[in-house]
């Protein structure tokens, strides 16, 4: 009997997660929106970004292009509690974390080798069909930039 109220509790606290996750205005597929973004010459460019359920945490994978034009394609799992999950594929950052500010809101930071290397928020619009990322990072020569790129939902 103990057992199967553990069990029972467990599922309940998973579905919990997944649906709460699923509510999120931030799931779902995102694609970048060149004309009402702005980024420094030779910036990266994330072209679709796409957040989903993975069990009790979130998967965000990144496609783009970096400053020279070469494709890139990094991902990250974990849960949006400003806690730093491994990044991968990514030449600039190997953890990143989120954290929730608002229902719409999200903070993101990323480090290279224990050093903060980019900062800044994401914020879905009111309708959800759109999301604004305003991020500050450290470019190729070291220096900080800020871009800010629109995305589409999908």
């Amino acid at each position: 009997m103990k057992a199967k109220l553990i069990l029972l509790t467990l599922a309940v606290l998973f579905l919990n997660a997944v649906v709460a996750s699923a509510d999120s205005p931030h799931m779902g597929t995102w694609k970048l929106n060149e004309a009402k973004s702005h980024f420094h010459k030779g910036a990266s460019k994330n072209n679709t970004v796409v957040y989903e359920a993975a069990g009790d945490q979130v998967k965000v994978t990144v496609d783009g292009m970096d400053g020279s034009g070469s494709p890139t394609h990094n991902e990250w799992t974990g849960k949006f509690n400003g806690k730093y999950y491994a990044l991968t594929g990514s030449p600039t950052g190997d953890v990143r974390s989120y954290t929730k500010v608002n229902s719409r809101t999200l903070s993101i930071h990323e480090k290279k080798g224990g050093n903060v290397v980019l900062t800044g928020t994401i914020t879905v619009a009111r309708n959800g069909k759109s999301r604004t990322v305003r991020a500050t990072a450290k470019n190729a020569q070291g220096k900080w930039t800020t871009n800010t790129a629109v995305y589409d939902k999908q």
